[in-house]
Formats: C-alpha cells, sequence, structure tokens
C-alpha cells in the first residue's frame, strides 16, 4: 500500500485548494462553520452545488458518460479531503450519492435520460423513503402498501424520519407490493413527486430544536409504474445497491477538523488541562486508526478490489468517533455549550452569542450526531456483519 501522493495526485490537490480558494465565498464559509449536522438546508448547499456543476465537478464519483468528472478514487478522496480542510457546505447526498447510482445502476434509459442532468443542476431535490414507524432497523418489515392498479400503484401508509422531505421535490421509496413469502421479497423500489395528492408531511423537531426529518403520510397515492426502478418485488435487491453508496467511508478529513476545532475551544477554557488533553489525545489516535483504514480501503478500491466488511467498520469507527469529538467540545464548553441560540448560530445571523463563538454549535451537533450511529444502517447490524463475514459466526 503506498500511503504518498504521486507528482500528478499532487498537482490535482493543488488544483482543488486553488478552486476553493476562488469560490468559496465567505457566506458559503460562514454556513459551513455552522453546520449542526451532516445535512446542509438547501438555500446554503444549493448555490454551492451550481458553482461545482459549473465546474463539472457536482458529482465526484459519477463517470464521464453521466455528467461526472471521471476522478479515480485517489482524485475523489482528495477532493473530499480538501473540501473538508476548507469548510464547505455539504452537498445534499440522497440525489447525488444514493438514488443516481442507483439509476445508473437498475435505471431505465428513459429514467437516466430525465433524472441524471436535475440531479445534477439541483433542479431535483431527494428525500429517501425507507423507514417506517414499528420497524426500527429491520427494513425488511416495512409496510407502506403499493397496490398495482393498472399502469399505477396506489401507496397508503407512512414514512418517518424523512430527512429534508419538507425541502423535497421527490422521493426514492420503498414499498410493499407483496405481502406473501420472504419479506425481503415482496418490496418494490419506487421514484415519486411529492406534490402528488394524498401526500402529507409533518415535521419533527430533533433534540437539538431543529426541523430536519419529518413523517411523511401516504392516503391513496398513485405513482407511474414507470417511475419503478428494478423489478417488481425486486426493491430489496436495489436497496442493498444503494447502501454501499450510503454507508461509504472518507470520514477522516472532516474528523480531524472536528478535532481541531474541539482542540481550540478546549485550550481556550482549560489551557493546558490534562483530562481534556489526554481526551483530545485518545480522540487523535482513533481518528487516525481511521485514516489509515481508509487509505487502505482506497488502495484496494485503486487496484480493482472491494471494500467488503470494511464499509462496516468503518461505518462503526467513524460514526462513533465522531461522537467522541463531539463530547469533548461539549465538556470543554462547560456550561455555555447548554445555552440554547438558535438566532445566533444562523449563517448570517447578526446575533452576539453567548460565550465563545465556536462554542456555537457543538451542543447541537452532539444531539444531531447521535443519529449518526443508527442511520445507515445502525453499529449493531454493523457488528452483526462483521461477525458473520470475518469471524464466520
Amino acid at each position: 500500500m503506498d500511503l504518498e501522493l504521486s507528482p500528478e495526485d499532487l498537482a490535482f490537490r493543488d488544483e482543488v485548494r486553488t478552486f476553493l480558494d476562488a469560490n468559496l465565498t465567505p457566506e458559503l464559509r460562514e454556513a459551513g462553520r455552522r453546520l449542526t449536522s451532516v445535512f446542509c438546508d438547501p438555500q446554503h448547499s444549493l448555490p454551492w452545488q451550481k458553482i461545482l456543476n459549473a465546474k463539472g465537478w457536482a458529482a465526484p464519483s459519477w463517470p464521464r458518460e453521466y455528467g461526472g468528472p471521471g476522478w479515480n478514487e485517489v482524485q475523489r478522496a482528495i477532493f473530499a479531503a480538501e473540501c473538508a480542510r476548507a469548510g464547505t457546505p455539504s452537498l445534499a447526498p440522497m440525489g447525488l450519492k444514493m438514488v443516481a447510482p442507483v439509476l445508473m445502476g437498475y435505471g431505465t434509459p428513459e429514467q437516466k435520460a430525465y433524472y441524471l442532468p436535475r440531479i445534477l443542476s439541483g433542479e431535483d431535490y431527494w428525500c429517501q423513503g425507507y423507514s417506517e414507524p414499528g420497524s426500527g432497523s429491520d427494513l425488511a418489515s416495512l409496510q407502506l402498501k403499493a397496490v398495482s392498479d393498472g399502469d399505477h400503484y396506489v401507496l397508503s401508509g407512512s414514512k418517518i424520519w424523512t430527512t429534508h422531505a419538507h425541502h423535497a421535490n421527490r422521493m426514492f421509496c420503498l414499498v410493499r407490493t407483496n405481502a406473501e413469502g420472504k419479506p425481503q421479497a415482496g418490496i418494490t423500489f419506487l421514484l415519486l413527486e411529492m406534490n402528488s395528492p394524498g401526500i402529507e408531511v409533518k415535521p419533527i423537531i430533533t433534540l437539538a430544536g431543529e426541523h430536519e426529518v419529518n413523517q411523511v403520510f401516504f392516503d391513496n397515492v398513485r405513482v407511474p409504474k414507470a417511475n419503478r426502478v428494478g423489478q417488481e418485488n425486486q426493491g430489496w435487491t436495489v436497496a442493498k445497491y444503494l447502501l454501499e453508496f450510503e454507508r461509504g467511508g472518507g470520514s477522516a478529513p472532516g474528523l480531524q477538523v472536528g478535532l481541531e476545532r474541539a482542540e481550540r475551544i478546549a485550550e481556550a477554557a482549560h489551557g493546558e488541562d490534562r483530562w481534556h488533553r489526554r481526551r483530545i489525545a485518545e480522540a487523535q489516535i482513533a481518528v487516525t486508526a481511521i485514516d489509515v483504514s481508509e487509505r487502505r480501503v482506497l488502495s484496494a478500491l485503486a487496484g480493482g478490489g472491494n471494500p467488503g466488511p470494511a464499509s462496516s467498520m468503518l461505518k462503526i469507527n467513524g460514526t462513533e468517533a465522531m461522537q467522541r469529538v463531539d463530547e469533548i467540545s461539549v465538556a470543554a464548553l462547560g456550561p455555555y455549550a447548554g445555552v440554547d441560540q438558535p438566532a445566533a448560530r444562523l449563517a448570517g445571523s447578526n446575533v452576539e452569542p453567548v460565550g465563545p463563538e465556536a462554542g456555537l454549535v457543538a451542543m447541537p451537533r452532539y444531539l444531531n450526531n447521535r443519529a449518526a450511529s443508527i442511520y445507515g444502517g445502525s453499529n449493531e447490524i454493523q457488528r452483526d456483519i462483521i461477525a458473520r463475514l470475518v469471524l464466520g459466526l
């Protein structure tokens, strides 16, 4: 495994840095600093996506034939690392990183031609209709019913924890088209419009006091069968393919940036306090281990290999390290961490913060990121995967 960048890679890194310096406006930088979640509101993410799309860089993992840059694995990792260090607003992953690869792999020529350009431009903003009340991590138990009616399916039921459903104009959704036999065998993957008659979106306010997730209700919603991706009752195969993209690695640069922020907060508040220094050192060890593991996976991918169960390992370690870094910031801030000041942490706000400005988003990040070890397949599920595939249990 070669951990050093080639001269070509270093030149590419310099090109990315030059582009970010020239195009990342102060407003966009502030929006990146004020993020309290892995999801950025579209009022900030879409302007940045348009800038990237004009350069041809909005979808780093897309092949050239669909409008992507055609980068290799190393170039994608460099770009992600430089964006993390520059503090760019994060782009919504549901379209660019989740449903788009599914369309490339399973979509019809008509679906690809229609949806992929709209995803790149940001004209279509997607949400993911997977989780349901009562299903927990058992996605195969979903019950949103889709009854065949001529050229349409008629949907009845609900989805929950649907991120940015209140912003989205489209949803990719798993539905129950057959209740007989093995649960996984009766699921179908659909694309639908959020303004369809019978869809109602109700907000769920998070622990951080923010409106990020929702419950979505379907009351006899008609969806054309032309919007099905893959075959009827074969949606479980499509969903597993999508999860490969949802659980990807590449978290080390963002973790390092977060740890540096936590270290600054701790030093400003407590100087060289040994307890805080020890926690920072322990977190740094964890982040370094994740970085090396991600580089190993990157090397395997560049050689045509497959990450296999390493993606589950990185999902566990990355999310737990993220939570550890959040805890360091909250502990270092002391009573200032508990001050609820949503108006002050908005990008562009002129409200003076109570306490250090660097601590404005510490508690919301801590609260939001508690979900990181649940979404994308809970860490308990990932440990089951490792137990089966690595330990043979």
